[in-house]
């Protein structure tokens, strides 16, 4: 959610349970504006929180040219001061994946240790592998992760120029109440991987506005929960997938946003949940 509205936007999706205190919102309006000015970020966002055992980490999303491409992730554990996650690379991941997954230490320089196959633990043998992955790391493959899997933007809030930049579209006015109840009118908001184009099928698919894939593709069927909340004026996307991610938007309006709030923790057992 973008920074110079987190205050409103966080009453939106206060349903959800997610509240940020008088001192902390105070702390990242702040923060965040000088984060913006010092990285020179196009836009600067409250991204979200994932909470530890010892220390909760503030995420923070700031935004080049490109709304999609140019990202950069920092966090914080007082909202104040701010460090710089490294850009994620498929050896990263790789190595993130090796190791045990738990809840969050709240210490970025926790290590963790190998997971170790069924047939090693059967017979005894200890791990001698070791581990290149500290929290750190395992923090940004998981920002990374949550932001591939479950990122949202209504369809037509963002459109692609002729160069290739996506930004945002400023004669957007929002879904209406109709359009707001479709999954199809909502998009990931990341590098497209399988655009199926749903829209154009209905005819009034648009190359300028319809370049990301929509959530009515999404497999499993039913990893969304879409709901309408505050006498129905807000309409409210939560996953089941990376529980803690929350989507709003008021329809007739430019206001949407996301926030993930939650342990960081994938829900591998959605495929009997659905």
């Amino acid at each position: 959610m973008d920074s110079i509205s987190l205050s409103s936007s966080i009453e939106l999706v206060a349903g959800s349970g997610f509240v940020l205190n008088v001192e902390q919102r105070a702390a990242l309006q702040t923060s965040l504006a000088i984060l913006k000015k010092n990285y020179k970020f196009q836009r600067i966002m409250f991204w979200g929180k994932i909470l530890g055992i010892k220390q909760d980490y503030f995420i923070a999303q700031g935004r080049g040219e490109d709304e999609v491409q140019d990202k950069k992730y920092l966090y914080s554990f007082n909202c104040m001061d701010w460090f710089l996650l490294s850009s994620v690379t498929d050896s990263m991941i790789d190595e993130v994946s090796k190791a045990e997954q738990s809840r969050f230490i709240g210490d970025p320089s926790f290590m963790y240790k190998h997971k170790m196959s069924s047939q090693r633990k059967m017979s005894g043998a200890e791990d001698e592998a070791v581990s290149k992955v500290n929290e750190e790391m395992r923090l940004a493959v998981t920002i990374h992760h949550i932001e591939e899997d479950v990122s949202i933007a209504p369809r037509g809030a963002y459109i692609k120029s002729p160069f290739g930049l996506v930004q945002i579209n400023r004669s957007f006015g929002g879904l209406n109440d109709m359009e707001a109840r479709k999954l199809e009118n909502f998009m990931h908001f990341r590098k497209p991987k399988n655009v199926k184009k749903s829209i154009q099928e209905m005819g009034q698919w648009s190359p300028d506005i319809d370049f990301l894939d929509v959530l009515s593709d999404d497999i499993p069927k039913g990893s969304w929960s879409l709901q309408f909340e505050s006498a129905g004026k807000v309409c409210v996307l939560r996953s089941l997938l990376w529980m803690g991610l929350t989507f709003y938007h008021v329809p007739m309006t430019q206001q949407h946003g996301y926030v993930y709030i939650g342990d960081g923790m994938k829900n591998l057992n959605l495929v009997f949940m659905v």
